[in-house]
């Protein structure tokens, strides 16, 4: 599965720990992120994953394009809520491609743990069965 990791600042910490935490079953699929968020992944993991800009620069718009391209098929999107955010528009347009598009998505750290054991234990295959002909 194409995964995509997104952080803001004040949950950069977090995602990383997260990564580091469940790195094994992360290993398994192909991975992308913002800028940052990335190079402080791959730094703590070891994991190879492909790095856009960073969020403010535009990292959360290619994301969203791969989103609308189906190339995306899970987002873990760890948010602040407390902390304003001067480009917070371009997040809900983020978080609407997901439910367009059926993207499993996560925003804090309960779902993302949610997620990811559902990823492992194969739970999440079904958007092979809703459209077969993907190859994905």
């Amino acid at each position: 599965m194409n995964i995509a990791l997104i952080a803001h600042d004040k949950k950069k910490e977090l995602m990383v720990q997260f990564c580091i935490a469940y790195c094994g079953i992360l290993s398994k699929h192909t991975l992308c992120a913002t800028g940052t968020t990335g190079k402080l992944v791959a730094e703590a993991t070891g994991l190879p994953i492909q790095n856009y800009l960073s969020g403010s620069q535009g990292g959360d718009q290619q994301i969203s394009a791969r989103i609308a391209c189906d190339e995306i098929d899970l987002l873990l999107f760890f948010r602040d809520p407390i902390t304003p955010k001067p480009h917070e528009p371009k997040e809900s347009d983020l978080l609407r491609l997901c439910d367009v598009h059926n993207i499993p998505l996560a925003t804090n750290i309960a779902t993302a743990e949610a997620l990811i054991h559902a990823l492992e234990r194969g739970d999440l295959d079904w958007r092979n069965i809703v459209n077969p002909t993907k190859n994905r």
